[in-house]
């Protein structure tokens, strides 16, 4: 499958809402978290971290840091720290890292219209939020919390997300069934056609699907690499765990007697 190089698309010429990521020039003290992490090992040794003007996912195990650079990011855009748009201003527990002050985004000529950052962990919060400032037409028309996890989800990018806008999103399938991964996938897709900009980090393979999209993938070891779709390690492990299950519960139940 193709990857973002090689998309035909004009709206590539003019570059995304950002470019690129890079690290500030400082003299932080990198010696703790979250400065030990591989994806920033990965990020100082590559100098910056280009981004796709559609869709760019960061994939890679746990621990990697994911998670923490979406949210970086997220800072540094100037939204939430907890998820919301740049208007939200809550904060229920001050859990996010400082990655977000030592982070350099460099945009493109374009500004995007409207934005979001989704996080899975805190949206329950970002919901209560919602509630609490009585802006749930926008959302839907009702709660959030009077639907199911994943109901809320697709809602949220359903009746939120808009063209030309701005979206960083940290496991969106984290409460999303096969099908709803798949009504996400038709989503971001038509919202790219439409100028929209996501940024994306992921375990899943039917997202990584997203056609011409930038796929990073962060190594255990700080390594960050553009890979295609098929070499995608959510895609491998999945294809091959679906190839065979039997191999993988014997291995994981019996070891090797």
């Amino acid at each position: 499958m193709a990857t973002g190089d090689e998309a035909p698309d004009s709206r590539r010429g003019s570059g995304g809402f950002l470019r690129w990521v890079e690290l500030t020039d400082d003299d932080t003290d990198e010696s703790g978290y979250p400065f030990t992490l591989p994806v920033v090992a990965g990020l100082r040794a590559a100098g910056r971290l280009d981004l796709d003007p559609a869709v760019t996912f960061l994939a890679g195990d746990n621990g990697t840091g994911k998670s923490t650079l979406i949210e970086a990011i997220a800072v540094a855009a100037g939204f939430n720290p907890e998820g919301g748009s740049t208007n939200f201003r809550f904060s229920t527990r001050a859990t996010e890292s400082s990655l977000g002050e030592h982070l350099r985004l460099v945009r493109g000529t374009r500004k995007p219209r409207t934005g979001f950052f989704l996080r899975a962990e805190s949206f329950y919060n970002v919901a209560t939020e919602i509630d609490r400032l009585g802006v749930s037409d926008g959302y839907g028309g009702t709660s959030l919390h009077e639907r199911s996890h994943g109901e809320s989800f697709l809602d949220l990018a359903t009746h939120r997300f808009k063209p030309q806008g701005l979206y960083l999103l940290d496991e969106p399938e984290a409460a999303l069934s096969v099908h709803g991964c798949l009504a996400l996938l038709t989503h971001i897709h038509d919202l790219t056609q439409a100028g929209a900009q996501f940024v994306i980090a992921t375990h899943s393979p039917i997202l990584l699907a997203s056609p011409h999209a930038r796929i990073l993938q962060i190594e255990t070891d700080g390594t960050i690499g553009h890979v295609d779709y098929n070499d995608a390690q959510p895609v491998l492990l999945t294809r091959s765990f679906l190839a065979n299950p039997q191999r993988y519960l014997h291995h994981l139940f019996h070891g090797d007697n």
